[in-house]
């Protein structure tokens, strides 16, 4: 009998440590990356690819508001900074009449000078993670509306990072892509044991 490799089952992370919540928001992902060099030229992109300006080559004009604010982004600092650009003709549009980009990062504030759009994903919730902070978060935006543009009462829900496990997870509220459970009954538990 030929002998298997070893493969060891990896250590399963505690649910209830530090997570934050944020509100989702109804954009289009949008990215940069800034070389460490100040020579080299910036990376834009969007969920998929890398885009340009242009009419076929940019994400709701995403490549050209970076190029034309070259010199303020950069002072996010090297390395990549990922966020959603929203606002006016995209998705929900938030009944704005400019588009904006907020970053995802929420450890650290934003430097100085940058162009009066560009902004962070606020944070609903940060905290050990517990029972009731999903709902929580989804409650007081149902209640107040969207933190990102207040008096706008749509929306779109909120994302969960797990600081141990390093992963993502969104709650919306227009169901979540599901369909409403079923009521149940007595007729769907299991049947006693004898």
């Amino acid at each position: 009998m030929m002998m298997s490799s070893f493969e060891t089952y990896p250590k399963i992370p505690r649910l209830y440590r530090e997570c934050i919540i944020t509100e989702k928001i109804d954009g289009t992902n949008a990215q940069v990356v800034i070389p460490e060099d100040p020579n080299e030229p910036l990376l834009v992109g969007s969920r998929n690819r890398w885009i340009t300006p242009g009419k076929t080559t940019d994400n709701y004009g995403f490549a050209q508001f970076v190029y034309d604010n070259e010199a303020m982004i950069r002072r996010l600092g090297p390395g990549k900074h990922f966020g959603e650009w929203w606002g006016c003709g995209i998705a929900r549009t938030y009944e704005l009449t400019e588009r904006r980009w907020w970053l995802f990062r929420t450890d650290k504030p934003l430097p100085e000078g940058l162009p009066s759009n560009i902004g962070q994903v606020p944070v609903l919730f940060r905290g050990e993670y517990n029972d009731g902070c999903v709902s929580y978060a989804l409650s007081v935006l149902r209640a107040r509306g969207s933190y990102a543009a207040p008096e706008y009462m749509k929306p779109e829900g909120i994302i969960l990072f797990h600081r141990t496990t390093g992963t993502l997870t969104k709650v919306t509220l227009d169901g979540d892509g599901r369909e409403k459970p079923k009521s149940r009954g007595p007729q769907d538990l299991p049947p006693d044991k004898e």
